[in-house]
């Protein structure tokens, strides 16, 4: 028998590293998968959301999005190794991360740049935590910027862009006024949480080449099984 590779703690979701949260993911990064978060709740269910890795081949089928082939893979071989490290669960539950797939890591952030994303500041910024827009890679000094979708007016209106604003004692994240669009800069440690915007008319959003994918077929993988 095989032991189960470690893999590096940067692999793995978010959360304490834990034996039960480092078997999870090894065998979720071992069949050639992500590891996007892992949640346990009181009552002894063991959720593990995943998601296929851009550019792989996947015997399950070809695609941007987990399919119910891939979470019953992930399922079986999870379950043993559980079992092996006698890890007690009264339920396993393997799903897909969904359309408002969350961003913690800076590979996430690569991946999705050029989708509309919501980010959650630590702190306030122009009285607002919470931004919306498209992504892109800052063009210094390595963060991030959000071309607003739609920057609610501070004050009073007078129809003209708002010019880069006073910096208050809050968050170091900067609106700067560019042509034709508002722009929020930002660095990952000014972010509490940040999410892909899920599409709201089903139409699917756009693919790494630039296609359209199915959003009602990437909501729905999930499997879930009983403990033992």
């Amino acid at each position: 028998m095989q032991g189960i590779a470690r893999p590096q703690r940067a692999s793995a979701a978010a959360g304490p590293v834990t034996p039960w949260r480092e078997t999870v993911a090894a065998t979720v990064t071992g069949l050639g998968y992500e590891l996007v978060d892992i949640e346990r709740v009181p009552a002894g269910t063991l959720r593990v959301f995943i998601d296929r890795v851009p550019g792989r081949t996947y015997a399950s089928g070809p695609g941007e999005f987990v399919t119910v082939d891939d979470c019953e893979q992930v399922t079986r071989q999870l379950q043993y190794a559980l079992e092996v490290d006698t890890v007690a669960y009264t339920r396993l539950e393997v799903s897909s991360p969904g359309l408002d797939r969350p961003l913690r890591r800076e590979a996430d952030f690569e991946r999705f740049a050029g989708q509309e994303v919501s980010v959650t500041l630590k702190l306030p910024f122009q009285g607002r935590k919470v931004w919306k827009g498209i992504l892109g890679r800052a063009a210094e000094g390595g963060g991030w910027v959000l071309e607003l979708s739609q920057r609610k007016a501070s004050g009073k209106s007078s129809g003209k862009a708002v010019g880069k604003p006073a910096r208050k004692a809050t968050s170091k994240a900067a609106v700067e006024d560019v042509p034709a669009a508002q722009v929020l800069g930002f660095t990952l440690d000014e972010v509490r949480e940040a999410r892909l915007v899920p599409v709201v008319d089903f139409k699917g959003r756009k693919s790494g080449d630039g296609g359209l994918v199915d959003a009602v077929a990437a909501e729905s993988a999930a499997t879930g099984v009983d403990g033992g």
